[in-house]
């Protein structure tokens, strides 16, 4: 087996064009245009960056994939010409829009019109896809149209926290996204490093990507405090003064929030160290951010008159609809209302109630939430954009690289183009946190975001066939559908998405002490290792609106179970394959890297629950009975963490994620046999030598005190 070191995925991110695709027995048909040596790619001289940029990038494709020498030129005859649809005096119809084209294929070759640099860009693109499915440097007769259907479509980064190098541009470029996301602390200031804006601006823009900073300014001044303006000024105003490129800023409550407010029932959240039970500028829609989002309009106007600020209201999904639609329409002309698709939604699992914490693909959406304040952005006039994680990540699985649940992003991607055709929903937020890995469901989501939308399950058979093999696609299709239903099961609350569920089977199953999984050095999230003790001490979360803890565990642990049923299903088909290629491997290692975190979820619940028995149960045999379930419980989730090891050792994009950096590797699953070892050791023998005494004393089997 070969043994990847951490961080050697970073290779593929940075892989732009795939080695040795052709296949050479595919021979052109009398209906398709054939690239041969000496290709060449037309551009006028005076082309913009992008279009440049991305006609070199076609010829690095053709002759890194297929094989096909080609260099781009600016004067006489190409095999592709591209140009502009103003510059060549054509009516692009309804495709005149932004990254809009139109592709012409015949037998003298091909003819790009773009309504713009980055239609072109996409163009050459979409060619590039059309030979991977084929395996082939061939394009079929005839006319192809598209046009976007979202912008913005923002990611973070999966290579790292706010790295970006110039590859990993590319391949974000490639999957049809326009935008990035940077965590700002301030002018030039990364989440966790300072970061040449201006310099990831520019070369950001060679590929027609914008950047947008995700603030994390903390907003000290009230807007009626003295000295606002000027303390606004100095951050906002700086920032882009500094930075004038930047396409916008994202808000969000808990990032920027509000030192305190004028609103009725606002305030403190402790006092004294005790709860209030009321809410906090942070978390709740309160009508003081109109005046602050007036001031920060006046000091980023003055720099950027056009800049896109994005206000989402991802911390008050839960608050009253009266409150959350008068603030919408309270709103100041201009700003952009960003509202997360799915969260919040009340979902049934085996006869209970539980609240959809965060992102999840179990319930496809639009949820609630979004639908009554896309229905009031919609009244108003305002743009709308949504959180929507459709880049192939939600977190629901925190240390994988993408959900390969097809079905349930079919049903997704569906599900938002109802809401772009009814209630204007113009753009969309991505893979927050966990960052963009290029996979099947980005390529996938890339062309159904396009305009027409072409049918799903097409698209698919040529990724899959493209990826995998044409003998390989009717089973790992039928294993990516049982995925997909393994995910109707699964329960997304706080404390599975911010426990076992976020970082695998490392996810520790305490019995009396709380240990801390050791976080590398340089992780921006979690610092505090509250990840490991999240199902045992945050309950806050777990009493609202949904069926109470203690009653739903049982249930809870019953959906899962049928997940994890569903999940076996499909790992055992792609396992199963003869003669695999290397990527279906990979996607098997995959599965069976989710397969095994299903487990420990499974595991963590029941863990909870003997922990919750023990402390009331008083009757010997019966504790003793409860011993015995606590060891076997630890023995087989053992047997799932050296069961893990060798797929984190293939794969080292399994247990990473970009805030957390790695949390499941080999080092932190033997971290989690130690911990297994302690319980199983030292607590446990402690705790049966305790009983066994106590069981000798009622038998007068006891000697008195012999240390």
């Amino acid at each position: 087996m070969k043994i990847e070191k951490n961080y050697d995925f970073r290779k593929e991110l940075l892989t732009v064009h795939e080695e040795n695709v052709r296949n050479y027995s595919r021979k052109a048909l009398a209906d398709e245009f054939f690239f041969t040596d000496g290709a060449k790619i037309r551009i006028e001289a005076n082309a913009p960056e992008v279009i440049a940029v991305a006609a070199a990038d076609f010829c690095d494709y053709l002759s890194v994939s297929m094989g096909v020498t080609a260099s781009v030129v600016t004067e006489g005859k190409g095999d592709v010409t591209i140009r502009l649809a103003k510059d060549a005096g054509v009516d692009l119809g309804e495709f005149a829009a932004y990254k809009g084209f139109c592709i012409e294929t015949n037998a003298d070759g091909i003819t790009v019109t773009a309504h713009d640099d980055r239609g072109a860009g996409q163009a050459l693109f979409y060619l590039e896809d059309l030979m991977t499915f084929a395996h082939a440097p061939v394009v079929a007769f005839g006319t192809t149209q598209k046009r976007a259907m979202y912008t913005p479509q923002m990611v973070h980064s999966a290579y790292g926290m706010d790295e970006f190098p110039d590859e990993y541009l590319a391949r974000v470029a490639h999957e049809g996204r326009d935008a990035i996301l940077v965590f700002t602390k301030g002018a030039n200031q990364a989440n966790d490093f300072p970061l040449d804006f201006n310099d990831l601006i520019r070369r950001a823009a060679r590929w027609g990507i914008d950047v947008y900073a995700y603030s994390k300014m903390k907003s000290k001044k009230h807007p009626d405090d003295e000295g606002a303006e000027a303390f606004y000024e100095e951050t906002y105003g700086t920032l882009f003064r500094e930075c004038p490129g930047l396409k916008g800023v994202t808000l969000v409550g808990e990032s920027v929030g509000l030192p305190r407010s004028n609103h009725e029932g606002v305030g403190k959240l402790m006092v004294d160290g005790i709860p209030t039970g009321i809410n906090t500028p942070s978390i709740f829609p309160c009508m003081d951010y109109v005046e602050y989002l007036r001031l920060l309009q006046k000091v980023i106007y003055k720099y950027k008159p056009d800049a896109d600020i994005v206000f989402w209201s991802y911390n008050w999904g839960k608050a009253p609809t009266v409150d959350r639609v008068a603030l919408i329409n309270a709103l100041p002309e201009g700003i952009t209302l960003l509202a997360t698709f799915e969260m919040g939604e009340i979902l049934e699992r085996e006869g209970v109630l539980i609240r959809s914490a965060d992102y999840s693909l179990s319930f496809e959406g639009p949820g609630f939430y979004f639908r009554t304040e896309a229905e009031a952005a919609k009244a108003r006039g305002i743009r709308m954009y949504s959180m929507t994680n459709s880049g192939g990540r939600t977190w629901d699985f925190g240390c994988a690289p993408y959900e390969p649940m097809a079905d349930s992003w079919i049903r997704r991607y569906d599900a938002m183009k109802y809401a772009h055709d009814e209630l204007n929903l113009s753009g969309i937020m991505e893979c927050h946190h966990y960052g963009f890995y290029p996979s099947i469901i980005s390529k996938l989501s890339k062309h159904l975001f396009m305009i027409p939308t072409p049918d799903a399950e097409d698209v698919l058979a040529m990724i899959l066939s493209s990826e995998y093999g044409e003998e390989n696609v009717k089973t790992v299709r039928e294993a990516l559908f049982d995925y997909s239903e393994a995910l109707r099961h699964y329960t997304p609350t706080d404390a599975d998405q911010y426990g076992a569920f976020r970082i695998g089977p490392t996810q520790p199953l305490h019995l009396l002490q709380i240990l801390h999984i050791p976080f590398d050095e340089g992780a921006s999230y979690g610092h505090s290792n509250w990840i490991a003790q999240y199902l045992d001490i945050h309950h806050k979360f777990t009493l609202k609106k949904q069926t109470p803890q203690a009653i739903r565990h049982p249930f809870e642990i019953k959906a899962l179970e049928k997940m994890l049923a569903f999940m076996e299903k499909g790992t055992a088909k792609l396992e199963a394959i003869e003669n695999p290629n290397e990527k279906l491997v990979r996607l098997a290692g995959l599965g069976h890297f989710l397969t095994n975190t299903v487990k420990t979820g499974i595991a963590a619940k029941k863990m909870y629950t003997l922990r919750i028995k023990l402390l009331g149960e008083s009757d010997p045999v019966r504790y003793g009975a409860l011993l015995d379930e606590v060891k076997a419980l630890q023995l087989a989730e053992k047997e799932n963490v050296l069961d893990t090891i060798p797929l984190v050792e293939a794969d080292s994009a399994l247990g990473f994620e970009p805030s957390m950096l790695y949390l499941t590797d080999k080092r932190h699953l033997e971290w989690k046999l130690r911990q297994i070892d302690f319980v199983l050791n030292i607590e446990m023998k402690e705790m049966r030598e305790g009983l066994d005494m106590h069981i000798r004393y009622l038998n007068n089997e006891w000697e008195g005190s012999k240390w």
